[in-house]
């Protein structure tokens, strides 16, 4: 049995001889700390992703996104025409001179264009994203498998400001009304459920476009099996009162690159033509709209619990940051102006905005002088939906007649 003064020289020993000889081993970790700062420290300065640098990084190509109504779903419609355009990816189009795919009618498959009567393809597809009314077995007659389905909602007070002025034309609930205050006041004095499909931008619009019916009660189980149908059927909803932080974690779950999901703000109304409810029509319209005001409740909730388990506050606030600071520079880059102008001043008529009921929609005027490559991507950027819908048409469908575009006279 060793003595104490043995036992600790023979660890003395023992550690001795674990030691680095001299130069070689402790050398090359002291290089190889100071090579993982330097990267970590790059990473920082460079706001790079690491998780850019995963093998799991290829992006996501097949989407289908639910176009809800008033709920900035036309910019979400030019960033993914946008990317499905740089990847060189086919997008379920409306057929022949349609502008949606059936709306409001539930949506079947031979409404796209490259579908057969039957439903049949004989033209693949990646991304789908004009407005629908959803009808999961006959999306899926034309989507992938593997296709990820996501949509976007927006508080229904602003959902309905917004409805209430862009279809004041439209529908009949809301061609008797000069305000949309006057409307809550007795909603239905003017709302008649027997006129149809035409009044459905009048009541739970958003819920409607779900595909389901949007005169129901707000009864407590029916409303619970709907949002457990929605969660199975969607793996994201976004949230448009939060657009920079939806982009955030949008950009994440389909690992795509920050300039695919920057934007300019499209189908915008002027400030004179945006009503400011009451405190009182705002609470009317969550009762008038109670379908609507528990999807978004619900959605609201998960958007923030699943961006939170994405990344963290801090994280959150960078990349916030990055985004906007983007943003910012491709407006510069791009436009003459950063403030959106009406239909008298835009100068390119291929830019005006479609109009629409007593909204003033507004568009942009490109900067003059721009090189070709910017010139291309500026504008994809600015571009109204329909414009764009019509050059897509013309690229996957050349032998087709194109889409005859309704523009604004000026």
């Amino acid at each position: 049995m060793q003595s104490g003064r043995d036992q600790r020289t023979a660890g003395t020993q023992a550690s001795s001889s674990s030691e680095p000889l001299e130069g070689e081993p402790r050398s090359f970790h002291v290089a190889l700390f100071c090579l993982v700062l330097v990267v970590l420290l790059m990473a920082g300065f460079l706001h790079v992703d690491i998780e850019m640098f995963t093998p799991d990084s290829t992006p996501v190509t097949n989407i289908m996104f639910l176009k809800t109504h008033k709920t900035a779903s036309s910019t979400m419609l030019n960033i993914l025409y946008r990317f499905s355009e740089s990847h060189n990816l086919s997008v379920a189009l409306p057929k022949d001179s349609m502008f949606h795919l059936g709306y409001p009618w539930l949506f079947v498959a031979r409404y796209v264009e490259g579908t057969e009567q039957n439903g049949l393809q004989n033209h693949h597809f990646n991304v789908m994203c004009n407005h629908l009314r959803f009808n999961l077995p006959e999306v899926q007659k034309v989507m992938p498998n593997d296709t990820f389905y996501l949509s976007i909602l927006r508080n229904p007070v602003s959902q309905l400001e917004s409805s209430f002025i862009y279809y004041k034309k439209h529908s009949p609930a809301f061609q008797r009304v000069k305000s949309l205050d006057q409307f809550l006041t007795d909603p239905w004095k003017y709302y008649n459920v027997s006129v149809g499909l035409k009044n459905v931008y009048a009541r739970n619009n958003m819920w409607f476009d779900f595909g389901f019916d949007n005169n129901a009660q707000a009864e407590a189980g029916y409303v619970r099996r709907c949002l457990s149908e929605v969660e199975r059927q969607f793996q994201l909803v976004l949230i448009a009162d939060y657009f920079d932080e939806s982009m955030v974690l949008l950009r994440r779950r389909l690992r795509w690159q920050l300039d695919d999901v920057v934007s300019f703000k499209l189908n915008l109304r002027s400030q004179r033509t945006i009503s400011r409810l009451t405190p009182e029509s705002q609470e009317r319209a969550k009762r008038w709209c109670e379908l609507d005001w528990q999807l978004y409740l619900h959605f609201n909730r998960t958007f923030w619990a699943q961006l939170y388990a994405e990344v963290s506050p801090r994280q959150l606030r960078e990349e916030l940051a990055q985004l906007r600071a983007r943003r910012r520079e491709l407006t510069t880059l791009c436009l003459q102006d950063p403030e959106p102008k009406n239909t008298t001043q835009i100068k390119d008529q291929n830019m005006l905005p479609y109009q629409s009921g007593d909204a003033e929609i507004l568009g942009y005027n490109l900067r003059q002088g721009l090189d070709n490559t910017t010139l291309h991507i500026c504008q994809r950027m600015a571009m109204p939906e329909l414009q764009y819908m019509a050059h897509l048409y013309s690229l996957q469908f050349p032998d087709k007649p194109p889409k005859d575009i309704p523009l604004p006279k000026k």
